[in-house]
């Protein structure tokens, strides 16, 4: 009963409702919070450190921001804040106000985020840029996945957040993790749309993800292995965090001559199915048949379930990748 007093006396406070129907519309800083209340600083921090410690706020520490959300909604706090939302008007005059000065805070992150990525020569999609069939890859994706059910997802090297945003109707709970921030900046506002109050994402490295044993559904590594120095490592990681007989999917491209990728510097000139295999079973997956994707360059859907038993250590050893 405390803990349910604790949490409710933290709500009642006009401020602190208004900071819970902003995370509810996806993460913001402090910085961000100011501009959108229009209050000072310390203020705000006072009001956050209340709703954190009541746990209906969590914190995720990046570089020098701190990002606040609302807890997972298949957690105890987080079925809370949203009970609590959920009595809210939407047609409340401050809370409009707020939304509206959120959707401008919103465009100018993502408008930062995108200076910022031109700047580096990196403002473009992977899959446009090699001339792939995105469209006709994400209905395979979602071909070899159930309408609803999925459980808690984990999209490893989520990016722009893209795949967050199309699996978020059949997923209870979904986590990206990127370690580029200029991305998760992209991501946030992406996220920040009705509907996707459920997904959200952070910064991590996928070698060592800070995340606990077997906490996943379903893993995705879409585009992202051809990248890793040490595919083998990404997997095991990928593997101790999915739960046994959870599910795993890993799209990348298909084996092809180093020639035709040599502009954007790839570090894998993708991978054959057999060799994929094998990584997977090092890794205590077992792969199913793959999904072919035709294009200028082939693409694969390789899905594996993990086994009942405990996957093996990151330190896996690394292996040749090339086909």
């Amino acid at each position: 009963m405390e803990t349910l007093l604790t949490a409710l006396r933290a709500c009642a406070e006009p401020t602190r409702l208004r900071l819970l129907a902003l995370a509810a519309r996806g993460a913001f800083c402090v910085v961000e919070f100011t501009e959108i209340l229009a209050q000072s600083q310390p203020r705000l921090s006072r009001h956050l450190r209340l709703l954190g410690e009541a746990g209906l706020l969590e914190r995720e520490r990046e570089g020098a921001n701190v990002w606040f959300t609302l807890p997972a909604a298949d957690t105890e706090a987080g079925a809370l804040a949203r009970a609590i939302l959920a009595r809210l008007p939407e047609d409340d005059p401050v809370l409009v106000s707020d939304r509206r000065h959120a959707a401008r805070v919103l465009a100018e992150r993502a408008r930062a985020a995108s200076d910022s990525f031109r700047r580096k020569g990196a403002d473009w999609d992977e899959m446009r840029a090699l001339d792939l069939p995105a469209g006709a890859v994400e209905q395979a994706l979602l071909a070899l996945l159930p309408e609803a059910g999925i459980g808690r997802m984990l999209d490893i090297g989520s990016g722009t957040g893209r795949m967050l945003e199309l699996l978020a109707p059949r997923v209870t709970t979904a986590l990206g993790v990127d370690a580029s921030r200029a991305m998760l900046a992209l991501a946030r506002t992406r996220l920040a749309k009705p509907g996707l109050s459920h997904c959200a994402v952070r910064l991590a490295d996928m070698y060592r993800l800070p995340l606990a044993d077997a906490g996943y559904d379903f893993v995705l590594l879409n585009m992202v292995l051809h990248h890793a120095e040490d595919p083998p490592g990404a997997l095991a990681e990928a593997a101790r965090v999915l739960k046994p007989g959870g599910r795993i999917i890993v799209v990348d491209l298909a084996a092809h001559e180093p020639a035709a990728t040599l502009h954007l510097a790839l570090r894998w000139p993708g991978f054959a199915d057999a060799r994929m295999a094998a990584l997977m079973r090092e890794a205590g997956l077992e792969p199913a048949a793959p999904v072919i994707v035709p294009g200028p360059l082939e693409t694969r859907l390789w899905p594996a379930i993990r086994h009942e038993a405990a996957a093996p250590s990151l330190q896996a050893a690394p292996v040749d990748t090339q086909a």
